[in-house]
């Protein structure tokens, strides 16, 4: 019995930090880090870091949609960035690190606005919501040496983590949701 496995593309500034909250949830099969969004054929890290290349830092989210919904994700992804923040995210800044859902089809791109307004509309944040939905475009892997870094450097990833501000404000923005 085959699954019928889908894609789910996010940008949330750093990908480093992407990664991890998806990776933990039954139906997800898998996360990877890299680049979207640009003009820029197999961008390397360093091209995209100049800010050239006109991609966007995301994870291809690899999911099972009977056991994981869409709109559950976008909920995941809500909780792991600065909506309103269209200069970066946290301590990351520049156009690389800014937020957008990419959409694989119309499903995804209905359910991504709507959420977006719902977020928009709750009160939730002071500022306009700011995270672009866009239509999906080619995604190209990142160096080896970023994918699953939560993994491989944990030392490194947590105290990255930890001077972006990025824990300080999901704590303050979501509580314990997350």
């Amino acid at each position: 019995m085959s699954k019928q496995l889908k894609k789910a593309t996010f940008a949330g500034g750093c990908f480093w930090c992407m990664v991890k909250p998806f990776d933990q949830w039954d139906g997800i099969h898998g996360v990877v880090s890299g680049y979207t969004g640009g003009h820029t054929e197999n961008p390397s890290y360093e091209e995209v870091k100049s800010g050239t290349t006109g991609h966007y830092e995301a994870v291809e989210i690899t999911y099972d949609p009977s056991v994981i919904a869409y709109e559950e994700i976008l909920t995941i992804y809500w909780q792991q960035i600065d909506p309103t923040d269209d200069g970066g995210q946290f301590h990351d800044r520049g156009d690389s690190y800014r937020t957008a859902i990419f959409y694989h089809d119309d499903e995804q791109k209905e359910l991504a606005l709507q959420s977006r307004n719902e977020l928009a509309e709750s009160g939730k944040f002071k500022d306009p919501i700011v995270t672009e939905i866009l239509p999906a475009s080619p995604f190209y892997p990142a160096e080896e040496e970023h994918q699953d870094f939560y993994k491989k450097n944990e030392v490194y990833y947590k105290q990255d983590r930890a001077k972006s501000g990025r824990d300080e404000f999901i704590e303050k923005a979501w509580g314990e949701q997350v």
